[in-house]
């Protein structure tokens, strides 16, 4: 059971973004920082325990050229083994910044070359890998960032070329030392999936079609793909060989998050029907299959909800953000 926790207040509601949180947590300072989008800018929080905001910065979309504003269309944490950078995309390229968000590192403008006349030109899906980082961009490319262990010497390393369609989300895991590994999933509008092995150079190692629905937040744990689409439906698949393994039927609209407690297995989907559900992850110690069991569910009552992220590795906490509502939704395990 979960129970829901004092709100953190925001300046302005959550835009009607999926995976519209981001989550990083400081155990040696006791803090939290959550980063939300609001338009042609982001909000950082740093709060207590007990939900008391204790900061508060807003970042900006660097402007490029073009009349209107630059809508930011995420904010991320990247964890890398040597350092933390929070990543911004918006329509006009890709911000890294210092994890606190006090100073830009790095600044990268998106190419609208390539895009047609009533194409949207933008850049969407973070996520780490090694001491890479991946950002999915309207065209379908993965831009590959190699991170110095400090400095601003980022440099574009590679494209990643398997989808035709804009990237939705990026999902990574560590590599534990295995060879040939899956380590990171990329996702696009069509519900395609494209599995990769990380490295100096990346390897696409399986593609997972689509069947007609986008498929807007991935995760991986162990092998194991989770995939959340537009038709509510959640489907788990063996990253190696791209065989589906189980689909639940979880919600009763579009899926706009989900995400993985790695310590336990336990993976939270979110999605536009007001609901969270939190499921745990296993594999069958007799034929290796997946297995999945339903833990919780919780209604977000008259709320469009657009993100969703465990507060901690263990699953016991997880916090919401809402379409139009001015508050992070905390809820904590009883």
């Amino acid at each position: 059971m979960f129970r829901w926790e004092r709100s953190i207040p925001l300046r302005g509601s959550a835009a009607a973004l999926c995976n519209n949180l981001s989550v990083l947590q400081l155990p040696a300072r006791n803090l939290t920082h959550f980063g939300v989008v609001h338009g042609p800018s982001a909000q950082l929080l740093s709060a207590a325990p007990e939900g008391v905001p204790l900061a508060q910065r807003q970042l900006h979309a660097k402007e490029g050229a073009g009349v209107s504003p630059a809508l930011i269309t995420q904010v991320h944490w990247c964890v890398l083994p040597f350092r933390v950078l929070l990543v911004l995309t918006s329509h006009r390229g890709i911000q890294m910044y210092e994890s606190d968000g006090s100073t830009m590192v790095y600044w990268h403008a998106l190419n609208s070359g390539d895009a047609t006349p009533v194409q949207a030109v933008f850049a969407r899906g973070i996520a780490a890998s090694g001491h890479f980082i991946c950002v999915g961009t309207w065209s379908g490319r993965v831009l590959v960032f190699d991170i110095p262990a400090k400095g601003p010497n980022i440099v574009l390393s590679e494209e990643l070329a398997g989808h035709q369609t804009p990237i939705t989300d990026i999902a990574t895991e560590p590599v534990q030392g295995q060879d040939c590994v899956a380590d990171m999933v990329t996702a696009d509008d069509s519900g395609l999936l494209c599995v990769w092995q990380s490295g100096p150079e990346f390897t696409l190692l399986t593609r997972i079609p689509g069947f007609g629905v986008p498929c807007p937040s991935v995760q991986l744990w162990q092998g194991i793909i989770a995939a959340g689409y537009g038709n509510g439906q959640v489907h788990l698949y063996e990253a190696t060989t791209g065989n589906l393994h189980v689909q639940i039927n979880a919600h009763a609209r579009a899926i706009s998050a989900l995400d993985l407690a790695p310590e336990v297995g336990k993976l939270l989907s979110a999605a536009e029907d007001t609901f969270v559900h939190i499921w745990k992850l296993s594999r069958s110690p007799e034929s290796s299959y997946i297995e999945v069991e339903h833990c919780h569910g919780e209604c977000v009552s008259d709320t469009q909800v657009c993100g969703a992220r465990f507060c901690d590795s263990s699953g016991s906490s997880f916090a919401v953000t809402g379409y139009d509502l001015a508050e992070i939704r905390r809820f904590s395990s009883v």
